[in-house]
């Protein structure tokens, strides 16, 4: 899975820039450098301290490519945990792609994707769960998704788990040790500490199971569905909430016919609104097929708000819109649903009272007048349950880690069923082993090439 060569990439974004980053990672790392740099101050970096920077030039023989600094790493002091040289050099695409040619000409070979981290999870720098935490950081776009992924690199996912793991292997230990001794009817293992174990880990892997529900939509943003009949103000109301003018605005019923999307961070988290057509019974075939995809978006969504024109809302309306609403929460029951009445600046006192007396958790606002918008963002924040993120516990964002724990779970049940059934340990045993394995795998105690294939194909090359 992983070879000795040495692996050169640019660890920078591509593209021209103020400075670009290569790195340089193997056994003949520093050696192959060394010739290729010239100190200002005639140092040769074979000699140099680990983590000290020197600044020089690279010389393609005679030519000079670039004046940059070298920051160097010996031994297993570094990210891979092997000989590591970053050379800092201008950002110019040509000059970035001058000085990796001429280290493929001295020996390197170009870095698979995520080649850096793999090293470093090999090398024992950093556990399975760790090296995937590396992506999340780079892929994080809001302070939560930001948090999860450092929480999780600082090792606190893989140190809980590997605290369980380490108390059930010692217990596991015990029974397989009994099963020696079968003849003679021996317990080394205390049944009462084991219950009190099994229950502690049965708890601990429901919380982790529980808290991927947050941690997913967290990772990947909060979709929020926008509908309601057409001309009622949803595209004016995303474009509200982005403060851009995003979608088309007019006032001709079905204006918009397909889905619009995008995304904004409240608080904190990623939310990504989709603007959806409005839903009538039309005869346009454009307009039925973005109707189609309105619902569609729905199932989809993780909250809907349903959008009215609380202006032109009589009497029999208000008794329309419950039925719709009903409607709605029947056809979805588990979907957070918010009901707004838009363009409320055109209503007096008493039809504002009228329709929150009849309508419970109605909320007001005027998306054209930009009044009640932060207040709908604020009650969007309340579905999202970030207890977790301000108590600093482990949330799991990872759907790997998310099938290990359920099935660690159940080999975890099936040793409670043996616990309170009085069966023997040999079968316990059995079902132990399984859970070890499951937890295991999430940090790499347990790994196959595949699997670390499929994890590292997914990180940027550089990394």
């Amino acid at each position: 899975m992983i070879s000795q060569d040495t692996i050169v990439a640019l660890a920078t974004p591509a593209g021209a820039g103020a400075i670009a980053v290569i790195r340089v990672s193997g056994k003949d790392a520093i050696g192959i450098c060394a010739p290729l740099f010239h100190s200002i101050r005639g140092k040769d970096l074979n000699k140099q301290k680990s983590h000290t920077i020197h600044l020089g030039h690279i010389k393609d023989d005679e030519r000079v490519l670039d004046e940059v600094l070298i920051s160097l790493f010996k031994g297993t002091n570094s990210y891979t945990g092997e000989p590591t040289v970053e050379i800092s050099c201008h950002g110019s695409s040509y000059i970035q792609q001058e000085i990796i040619q001429l280290l493929l000409r001295k020996g390197c070979r170009i870095a698979n994707a995520g080649e850096f981290t793999l090293r470093a999870f090999i090398n024992g720098k950093l556990d399975l769960s760790q090296a995937e935490a590396v992506a999340d950081l780079i892929a994080s776009d809001s302070e939560a998704s930001h948090q999860i992924a450092m929480q999780q690199m600082r090792g606190g996912f893989s140190n809980e788990i590997k605290k369980l793991r380490d108390e059930l292997l010692n217990f596991a230990s015990l029974i397989e040790l009994e099963l020696d001794f079968a003849e003679e009817d021996v317990e080394f293992a205390n049944r009462t500490q084991f219950q009190d174990l099994i229950s502690r880990i049965t708890k601990v892997l429901k919380r982790l199971i529980d808290s991927f529900a947050v941690g997913n939509v967290i990772k990947n943003g909060i979709p929020v569905a926008i509908v309601g009949e057409p001309n009622v103000g949803k595209s004016t109301l995303l474009n509200a909430l982005l403060n851009e003018e995003r979608a088309i605005v007019s006032d001709i019923a079905g204006t918009t016919r397909d889905t619009i999307e995008d995304e904004i961070n409240i608080g904190g988290i990623g939310f990504r609104f989709i603007d959806t057509a409005g839903i009538r019974d039309t005869k346009d075939v454009v307009e039925s097929i973005g109707i189609k995809k309105t619902f569609e978006k729905i199932e989809q969504a993780q909250v809907v708000i349903y959008l009215v024109d609380s202006s032109e809302l009589t009497v029999d309306g208000l008794q329309q819109l419950k039925t719709e609403i009903g409607k709605i929460k029947n056809k979805y029951p588990q979907k957070p649903l918010i009901v707004v009445a838009n363009k409320v600046d055109k209503l007096d006192e008493t039809q504002i009272s009228s329709l929150t007396s009849e309508i419970d958790n109605i909320h007001l606002l005027s998306a054209k007048q930009n009044l009640g918008v932060e207040a709908l963002q604020n009650k969007l924040l309340d579905f999202v349950n970030t207890g977790a993120l301000r108590n600093d516990e482990t949330i799991v964002t990872n759907s790997r880690h998310y099938d290990a724990l359920l099935k660690a779970l159940e080999e975890i049940q099936k040793v409670q069923y043996g616990i309170d059934n009085g069966l023997s340990g040999d079968l316990m045993a059995i079902d132990i082993r399984q859970a070890l394995y499951h937890f295991g795998e999430i940090t790499g105690e347990i790994t196959s090439d595949d699997l670390l294939g499929n994890i590292f194909a997914n990180f940027c090359i550089g990394k």
